[in-house]
């Protein structure tokens, strides 16, 4: 794994665990906070060169189907209120479910990242492994 990967794992472990840090004040932090501990955990592990490709497939698929429904509304009117607020405080519940959406597009994106990453690894480890059938000469 290149250290540019294990940067960007290392840099998402920390912010998935700020995350949920912030989700403390939400107002239903049980379903919230797992939600970005696992996503940092998961990259932590990929951080350090463990990966687990079949458990980040299943993440991957259930994080995109929860988004689902937290589909937004309407994005664009949602970008410009944040835009227009410049803090981010919650004004409406459209805002909250549209961040809650955006937060699982991105952990499961990140879930992806480490499979594709794991699985090349995986590769890459095969190939270099000795087949066991050398003779000897």
């Amino acid at each position: 794994m290149s250290k540019a990967w294990k940067r960007f794992f290392g840099i998402c472990s920390v912010l998935f665990l700020l995350f949920a840090y912030w989700q403390i004040n939400d107002p239903d932090p049980e379903c919230w906070v797992p939600v970005y501990l696992i996503a940092s955990i998961t990259a932590g592990f990929a951080f350090f060169g463990k990966f687990n490709v079949n458990i980040s497939v299943i993440f991957t698929f259930a994080y995109l189907i929860a988004a689902v429904f937290f589909w937004p509304e309407n994005i664009f009117s949602w970008i410009g209120q944040e835009w227009e607020q410049k803090d981010l405080s919650m004004k409406t519940q459209g805002m909250e479910i549209n961040r809650e959406f955006f937060g699982l597009v991105v952990a499961a994106v990140v879930f992806a990242l480490v499979a594709i990453v794991g699985r090349n690894k995986r590769i890459v480890e095969s190939q270099n492994k000795p087949n066991g059938n050398s003779t000897i000469e």
